[in-house]
């Protein structure tokens, strides 16, 4: 069964810049293309990012340019840098790996076999 523990949230000013990170268990990493959702109150949960089993990768047109995700598949990592950070930007963040393990990148929520617990992120002055 695959875990997911995100770290990495907290409270930084607009433009500022946070790293999140996602520790991966209960399976073999690099079967997986891994993906980064966010879920704002009062909307519904949204894909941010996603990195494919051979590093492709997906950004949704609200962080392009400004996130960049990565994967260190030999400490079974997920990273998500959030450069140039905005109000809008505040939310929930979750990890995900999709239910099938074809190592491509996963484009929606009904995906996702596997949740992390979340980590809140709030960008604010």
């Amino acid at each position: 069964q695959v875990r997911l523990a995100e770290t990495g949230g907290g409270l930084v000013q607009p433009g500022g810049s946070l790293k999140l990170s996602c520790t991966f268990s209960g399976g073999t990493f690099t079967d997986y293309g891994m993906a980064w959702f966010r879920q704002a109150p009062g909307k519904e949960r949204e894909l941010v990012a996603a990195i494919g089993r051979g590093g492709n990768m997906y950004y949704s047109d609200s962080v392009k340019g400004r996130f960049f995700i990565s994967r260190v598949n030999a400490k079974r990592v997920l990273n998500l840098q959030m450069n140039a950070l905005l109000p809008e930007d505040t939310a929930i963040y979750y990890c995900a790996a999709p239910a099938r393990r074809s190592g491509l990148i996963p484009r929606d929520a009904s995906e996702i076999g596997s949740w992390g617990q979340g980590t809140q992120v709030t960008v604010s002055s």
